[in-house]
């Protein structure tokens, strides 16, 4: 099924270039499963064969993730924690996601959004606690701006070099989001252990 999602991804933006790229970052940072690494990786490799230029590339990639970001941070502003926890699983939002992404938020403050727009996984699921808590519009935007720039340029730039073996680079990628994915689920385990002896201890 993997594979049968890059095939579609590679071949959308083998047709259509600059605007696919755009378009599958908007959804991608939009909440939709669409893997940026394999968007921006094959874009990297189509400046490597002259199709697409390097700036094209990444201003495609940093405005469809700055849009994408809008679209999850209206819905979490205007829709609300209820509307994301009834629907969410349909775009793979699970409540240990949200739960992650919501303790980050508390935690850190508007800062995450920036921070986080560098890691796998929780970048796509940021912006939703974000909105919830009504982070300004307008500095949410800034953050989100300077957060995706060096995600975006680091995967151009890996497909750019290594050309017609970008795939072999999304395999290796894949590993580091799995690695990301049991930190986040066993810190998720950590915390609802803690929260549930918190009450015991204090009697």
């Amino acid at each position: 099924m993997l594979q049968a999602l890059i095939d579609a991804v590679t071949e959308f933006i083998g047709d259509n270039g600059v605007p696919a790229v755009f378009l599958l970052m908007t959804l991608e940072s939009a909440c939709i499963p669409v893997p940026s690494e394999v968007i921006m990786l094959f874009a990297g490799y189509l400046v490597s064969i002259d199709q697409m230029t390097l700036t094209e590339a990444v201003v495609a990639g940093v405005a469809g993730n700055v849009v994408g970001s809008w679209i999850a941070w209206a819905v979490g502003a205007y829709a609300g924690r209820t509307w994301i926890e009834h629907h969410g699983r349909k775009l793979h939002i699970t409540p240990a996601r949200l739960a992650w992404a919501d303790r980050w938020f508390e935690r850190y403050g508007p800062i995450v959004v920036l921070v986080a727009r560098c890691l796998p996984i929780i970048r796509t699921f940021i912006s939703l606690p974000a909105g919830i808590a009504r982070m300004p519009f307008w500095r949410f935007t800034l953050y989100t701006l300077i957060g995706c720039i060096p995600w975006v340029l680091a995967l151009t730039l890996i497909g750019q070099q290594v050309g017609a073996n970008w795939e072999e680079w999304h395999q290796h990628l894949e590993i580091l989001t799995y690695a990301v994915a049991a930190c986040l689920v066993a810190g998720v385990v950590y915390l609802w252990i803690r929260s549930r002896r918190r009450p015991a201890s204090s009697s």
